[in-house]
């Protein structure tokens, strides 16, 4: 068993990996820019005079995240695509600019108009706006934001025309930036005509080494001991470094912290009543199989697996939590456990007893009714029969002879609801107001903050692999003829 278990976790180093480059190319390829979203409430996009402190701001915030690094140990591509546009800060510019790599294939060009670009815009942002300027000065600033993310031709030659319009019609704004839009419009050109597509035909390998974004973001760059040069660096995912929420800037695991504490107990509580009852309750229907008994105990039960528990905790909240009708329990999750253990122990009972009942009694029809099949097909083998021929008793051979058998399906069943331990319910949680890992994960996906969404999925991966090495095990305990020495 030792051994079998020993390879089963070697398994998993491989699987984990697969796992975490799955989750983190899906991190890299989510719509939004992080570093935007970070500095939203710090600097903003600004007027003229705080253009230098936001690109400043923003490339401090890139490099802190490790975002300025290449992707991977290595890119798989072609000559005309260099080895340097990770570097690109904006990757709304760097999909503009991959555009123009397959288009025309000549980077140096490419290079030369996105710089040249750049310097256009810082003297746009200088010219001071006066009554005799203003609505040409915002047209300008509009056509220089549409050239660094339009790859159309038309587009990008319609917006050469505002600003020429402006340059020709506008005297303060043509004696400003005359020279700068000559120099943009023949970089324009000469990116255009001076093409080497031919490039693109051609295969191209790039390596980057351990100085990339996955490596930072799952082995992390910092020490095992000491913090190196004494700056700081990411431990990464292996030693518990998540990341940087993107809401409010503290660490993943805190804001995990904070709420798997949660959803851990609910859903360990849940998972113990569930099965604290649906296994008597399956053994008792397939002993008196065909009884009123049995019949009474499948009705309720199917009537519980039909109920949707989003609706039924609704009602719950509704009838029983205050408003018009009974104010038997708290509407609002908010315990107060600063008043020593069972004073603590009876709060949470107070403010469980709804989430608990909505959390399990779904969970409790499915599991009786796998337990009373499992338990069927073993009273009807053949050591049954034979037990019964020697005069045992009922109890003694369902609970010690059928009993462990029957418990199979039930086991195959706790694989899939072991990360649920972790994962919650998001449905629940936000109606009992209940701060766990769903809620958290669901305000995650909508806010768009990546790292705790990801952060969540590793740990649902990880728990599921978990989850079904431990129904192994759990199946050799129960079954003696279950061996894994082969």
């Amino acid at each position: 068993m030792l051994k079998y278990i020993l390879k089963r976790i070697l398994i998993f180093i491989p699987t984990l990996l697969v796992i975490s480059l799955l989750t983190f190319f899906l991190s890299t390829t989510a719509p939004g820019d992080p570093v935007e979203q970070m500095l939203t409430t710090q600097t903003g996009e600004g007027a003229s005079a705080n253009l230098q402190a936001n690109e400043e701001a923003y490339l401090q915030k890139r490099k802190e995240l490790g975002l300025d690094l290449p992707i991977f140990y290595f890119s798989l591509g072609n000559q005309a695509t260099p080895d340097t546009l990770h570097r690109i800060a904006k990757r709304a510019h760097r999909k503009n600019l991959s555009r123009f790599i397959n288009d025309y294939g000549n980077w140096d060009e490419i290079s030369n108009y996105y710089h040249t670009l750049k310097g256009f815009e810082k003297n746009v942002y200088d010219v001071e706006r006066d009554s005799t300027n203003a609505t040409a000065l915002i047209n300008l600033k509009d056509a220089v934001k549409s050239l660094y993310i339009e790859p159309s031709p038309e587009k990008i030659n319609f917006n050469l025309d505002v600003i020429d319009k402006a340059v020709k019609e506008t005297p303060s704004l043509g004696s400003a930036i005359a020279s700068g839009y000559n120099s943009l419009s023949g970089s324009y050109q000469n990116m255009t005509t001076n093409t080497s597509k031919w490039k693109n035909l051609i295969p191209g390998f790039k390596w980057y080494g351990l100085e990339n974004q996955y490596h930072r973001w799952f082995f992390g760059d910092k020490p095992l001991f000491g913090d190196g040069d004494g700056s700081w660096k990411s431990k990464g995912f292996l030693r518990g470094d998540f990341g940087i929420s993107y809401k409010d800037q503290r660490p993943v695991a805190s804001v995990l912290l904070d709420a798997v504490r949660w959803t851990f107990m609910i859903s360990l509580i849940s998972i113990f009543i569930t099965y604290l009852l649906a296994i008597p309750l399956g053994v008792f229907s397939a002993r008196n199989k065909g009884s009123v008994g049995d019949q009474i105990v499948a009705t309720i039960l199917f009537i519980l697996y039909a109920l949707p528990s989003f609706w039924v905790a609704t009602l719950a909240v509704v009838f029983l939590c205050g408003g018009d009708y009974l104010d038997w329990f708290p509407a609002i999750f908010k315990p107060d456990l600063s008043g020593g253990f069972f004073n603590d122990v009876k709060e949470l009972a107070y403010y469980l007893i709804l989430p608990l009942i909505c959390w399990s009694y779904g969970g409790l029809a499915y599991l009786s009714r796998q337990m009373r099949g499992g338990m069927l097909n073993v009273l009807g083998q053949d050591y049954i029969r034979t037990a019964k021929a020697k005069g045992l008793s009922e109890a003694s051979i369902t609970w010690k002879h059928a009993l462990r058998n029957s418990l199979l399906p039930i086991i195959t069943l706790f694989a899939a609801v072991f990360p649920l331990a972790i994962s919650g319910s998001i449905v629940l949680e936000i109606i009992f107001s209940i701060p766990g890992m769903g809620k958290v994960g669901f305000e995650a996906v909508v806010a768009r903050n990546y790292p705790i969404v990801f952060a969540v999925m590793m740990f649902s991966a990880i728990l599921t692999l978990i989850g079904y090495l431990v129904a192994d095990i759990l199946y050799a305990v129960i079954d003696p003829r279950i061996s894994y020495k082969k």
